[in-house]
C-alpha cells in the first residue's frame, strides 16, 4: 500500500540537476594560475590546490546563474576561451580597489544594470572574469 504524502504526486521525479558542484578548466600553467587567483582575487585555495565557495557565504547571490551564448558572441573579449565566470563579490569598490592595487587593468564597470554592479577583468591567461556584486533587496521599514 502506498501513502501520499502532501504533494508527492506533483513533485519532480528524482534524477535532475540541483546546482553547480566546480568550476573546472585547463591552464597553461595549473599552478601559477592558482596563485594568481589566489593572490590577486583572494581566491581561498585548499591544500589539494582548489578552492571550496561557499553558497551560505554572507551576502552570497541566492542562485547561481547559467547560460549559453552564440558562438560569435564579442561577450567573452578580448579573451579567446570559449567560457567565462563570474564571481559574486561582497564590495565591489573595495575588491576594485585591491585589483588595481595589485596592477590589474579594469576592463571595464558599470553601476547601472538592474541585477547590480559589474566589473570585467583578465586573469593571468587572458581569460575574462565577469565580477558581479548582487544588487542588495531595499530595507523593509515598519
Amino acid at each position: 500500500m502506498t501513502v501520499a504524502r502532501g504533494n508527492a504526486a506533483a513533485a519532480e521525479p528524482a534524477g535532475h540537476i540541483t546546482g553547480v558542484g566546480g568550476v573546472f578548466f585547463k591552464a597553461k600553467d595549473p599552478k601559477a594560475l592558482a596563485a594568481w587567483y589566489r593572490d590577486v582575487l583572494g581566491m581561498p585555495l585548499e591544500v589539494w590546490g582548489g578552492a571550496k565557495l561557499r553558497y551560505d557565504a554572507p551576502q552570497h547571490p541566492p542562485a547561481l546563474i547559467w547560460s549559453t551564448f552564440p558562438a560569435s558572441t564579442k561577450y567573452f573579449a578580448p579573451s579567446t576561451s570559449e567560457f567565462m565566470i563570474n564571481y559574486a563579490v561582497d564590495d565591489m569598490d573595495a575588491f576594485l580597489a585591491r585589483l588595481e592595487a595589485k596592477g590589474v587593468a579594469i576592463l571595464k564597470r558599470t553601476d547601472d544594470d538592474p541585477n547590480g554592479r559589474f566589473a570585467w577583468i583578465l586573469d593571468l591567461e587572458g581569460n575574462k572574469i565577469e565580477l558581479w556584486e548582487p544588487k542588495r533587496a531595499a530595507p523593509v521599514t515598519p
